[in-house]
């Protein structure tokens, strides 16, 4: 099964983005996550509606932070991507009158919603300066060939 991964490349692109000298252009940051710079146009108009990253256009333009990174949350960041569904799993439905069905989705329905609010809740606890932080952390303990182009390191 197939995950969904947009959160964690969002913040991968952020991170990037807030280490690198200037702006990032789509194609760099397309390189960067091994993708097409269509994605990541589309992906970074989002959050520039919601004001965490602003672009410039021409030469020497490209995608900047726009946003306090000891401000904005893994929350912010996932409803800024639409809060999109946490879990894989859900109820079946194919026998809405069984009542044997009726008990189990009830009580997968509790779970799945007390685990989302417990994992929302922690998202709403971790920022991006934490998230830099331990990258900074990393990157130390690893010296100086981190792997890291040489705008990064």
């Amino acid at each position: 099964m197939r995950r969904d991964s947009k959160l964690s490349g969002v913040l991968h692109v952020l991170l990037h983005m807030a280490e690198a000298p200037g702006p990032m252009t789509s194609e760099a940051l397309g390189k960067v996550m091994q993708t097409n710079p269509v994605v990541i146009r589309r992906i970074m108009a989002g959050l520039r509606a919601q004001g965490l990253v602003r672009s410039e256009k021409g030469h020497g333009g490209g995608w900047t932070i726009s946003c306090d990174f000891a401000a904005v949350t893994l929350r912010d960041i996932y409803e800024a991507l639409g809060s999109p569904g946490i879990f894989a799993m859900g109820n079946r439905s194919e026998s809405p009158g069984c009542l044997v069905e009726a008990a189990v989705n009830a009580a997968l329905t509790d779970a799945f919603d007390q685990a989302e609010a417990l994992l929302l809740e922690r998202f709403g606890e971790v920022t991006l300066a934490v998230l830099s932080q331990d990258f900074h952390a990393r990157m130390q303990a690893r010296g100086p060939d981190c792997g890291l182009p040489a705008a990064h390191a």
